[in-house]
């Protein structure tokens, strides 16, 4: 075995590495810089830790979130890691503390935020620290074309001359083309390799539900995973509250999670979700939670995401041990008006023109009759090769079509006859006024309540035409211009069938599903489900004694295939994933016992193969 192998086994507990891992640990070693990206789960964090144990000098490791800083930290001295982070949450006399450790070599890792990273004192510490890398997380933070930009991050390029020898690692697990290259310029990353992982996420199955009693909706999708733990965002403070406290009324540990609540409230929210103590967090969907939780079997979107990438970012905290997870989307028309007002409001215009594209791709998603998973990847400039994942509701339950021509005609003759009759197109909202005969003030100064097609659509709601107008345009009929004015006008396509009144087969709008296939879902570990629960409790014993949370202990993983092998000898432990040497001696014995203890008492079940 070679050495970053025996690394990887010893103190991580895992037998092989994931794609891309080794060419990335191996070329950071080699003193290159690197870019990487890799999905939520890949295994980023192991990027930078393993080599950090193989070179001499310090890593310092740039996160924008203070919790995760703490939870990485704390994951890593479980292993037998020397990790530290520097943040506000400590005492001054501990800060001092770990100070006094840099300067004496103590420790391998140092996590920190950028903007302590940046202060003037800090230049001293860094040139006296011997650091040997520097690795940058979440490095969309520096693109304005990220769903997560901080100004902060872009003063990180200075490190480059303070740090002049010191190669530098940008990860990230959520970037379009134009992001990446982004990321490279402002970080003056010096002919990185890249590397770009594959964005699918095969454990996670996605559903899009139209949004109808959205608190009935959740209560019924939670009802029946009362023992998992999973996320509800929200897109306003105020409905994270309605949503925690009606979840908690019902009897399930629900709790609140935003900005808005004293850093206290909080923390300790956070706290309890970690520790499996509360079962469920509502968080603000702008609100970072930064949480490396491996077994969040579930992710509810109770409101539309402002963007893709946050959407796969969050949706991306479900299984992120490989075992399957659940994505819902609950999603109406009025959610899209909603975002779409608060976007006219913007005043700078090309922050305004990214949120419209941003939205217009959400919904894209959304309404999409298509595998929701070859939306997904393809956004990120990747395509599935399958045309049914198997595991989406679109592939499990296809939706209804509809003959609709008629429907189409009215559409395409509207946006015609506006641009016949005045020098200017219009948007979408102006558009399906005109169709179902509103009487605005804009309709009557430009004379539209003229037109030939003034009011010929009011057998459908405005949301009905809406939806009709966006699958015109993902059909290419129908193209909406970029910048200041979105306006619709015809493509070439669109004129054709509108002259030639061909066919238009459209699709029936998101119901509430009639049947529910199940289907074995991949990471799915077949196990004792009664041992595995014994563990788990045993896991959160061992968990709170040491005040820490549970996966710190032993992930979901381990323990299912602990609850599938039945090991009774600490060296049967010897290829279970997550068992590392220190681990191993310092929980192992404990386990195999009361698997040991079970098994007088409980047949073993036989799984196959």
């Amino acid at each position: 075995m070679d050495d970053l192998l025996l690394t990887l086994k010893t103190t991580f507990g895992y037998g092989a590495f994931r794609p891309l891992q080794r060419e990335i640990i191996e070329t950071a070693l080699a003193g290159r810089d690197v870019f990487a990206l890799l999905p939520t789960g890949g295994g980023k964090s192991l990027c930078f830790q393993l080599p950090a144990l193989h070179r001499p000098g310090l890593t310092v490791v740039v996160s924008p979130l203070i919790a995760l800083m703490k939870d990485q930290v704390d994951q890593l001295q479980a292993a037998g890691v020397a990790a530290t982070f520097l943040n506000s949450t400590l005492s001054t006399a501990e800060a001092k503390s770990r100070l006094r450790g840099l300067h004496r070599g103590e420790w391998r890792l140092l996590y920190v935020a950028p903007e302590r990273l940046m202060l003037d004192e800090w230049k001293e510490n860094l040139a006296s620290w011997n650091v040997t890398a520097l690795a940058i997380d979440e490095a969309h933070c520096v693109s304005e074309w990220g769903h997560d930009f901080r100004p902060e991050y872009r003063q990180l390029a200075r490190l480059r001359a303070l740090l002049p020898g010191v190669p530098v690692m940008a990860l990230t697990a959520t970037a379009t083309e134009r992001v990446r290259v982004d990321i490279i310029k402002h970080l003056q990353l010096r002919e990185p390799e890249v590397f770009v992982a594959s964005f699918n996420r095969p454990n996670l199955t996605y559903r899009v539900l139209a949004k109808d009693q959205p608190l009935k909706q959740i209560i019924d999708f939670v009802r029946k995973r009362e023992e998992e733990s999973g996320i509800i965002y929200c897109a306003t403070r105020a409905t994270t509250e309605r949503v925690a406290d009606a979840l908690a009324g019902r009897g399930f540990s629900a709790r609140a999670y935003h900005a808005g609540l004293d850093a206290e409230e909080r923390a300790r929210n956070q706290e309890l979700f970690l520790r499996d103590e509360c079962r469920i967090i509502c968080a603000t969907i702008a609100f970072g939670m930064g949480i490396n939780k491996p077994n969040v079997r579930w992710v509810i979107h109770h409101d539309l995401p402002k963007n893709i990438e946050g959407y796969y970012q969050e949706t991306g905290r479900a299984g992120r041990d490989g075992l399957p997870g659940e994505c819902l989307l609950l999603f109406s028309g009025g959610d899209a008006a909603k975002q779409t007002h608060f976007i006219d409001e913007i005043t700078d215009e090309q922050e305004k023109t990214i949120a419209r594209n941003q939205l217009r791709q959400i919904l894209h998603y959304a309404e999409s009759a298509g595998c929701r998973r070859g939306e997904l990847l393809g956004y990120f400039g990747e395509s599935f090769p399958l045309d049914n994942c198997a595991a989406c509701d679109n592939c499990l339950e296809p939706r209804e079509t509809y003959d609709g021509t008629v429907v189409a005609q009215k559409f395409l003759s509207c946006i015609y006859r506006i641009r016949q009759t005045g020098r200017f197109g219009v948007g979408l909202n102006h558009l399906v006024e005109v169709l179902t005969g509103a009487e605005t003030e804009k309709i009557q100064r430009w004379n539209h309540h003229q037109l030939s097609t003034y009011g010929i659509g009011k057998e459908l709601a405005r949301p009905a035409w809406a939806a009709v107008g966006r699958e015109l345009m993902r059909l290419g009929y129908v193209a909406q211009a970029e910048g200041e004015f979105p306006i619709l006008e015809l493509t070439e396509e669109g004129m054709n069938v509108l002259r030639s009144r061909a066919k238009i087969t459209l699709t029936k709008p998101l119901a509430l599903p009639k049947t529910k296939r199940t289907v074995r879902r991949e990471g799915d570990i077949e196990c004792d489900e009664i041992l595995f629960a014994r563990l788990r409790e045993l896991r959160k014993k061992l968990a709170d004694e040491r005040g820490v949370p549970a996966y710190i202990i032993f992930g979901d993983a381990t323990l299912r295939q602990m609850a599938r092998d039945y090991p009774v000898r600490v060296t049967e432990l010897e290829g279970i994933t997550g068992v590392g040497e220190k681990k191993r001696a310092e929980f192992g014995e404990t386990f195999v016992h009361a698997i040991a203890a079970f098994l007088q008492d409980n047949p073993r079940v036989n799984f196959g193969a």
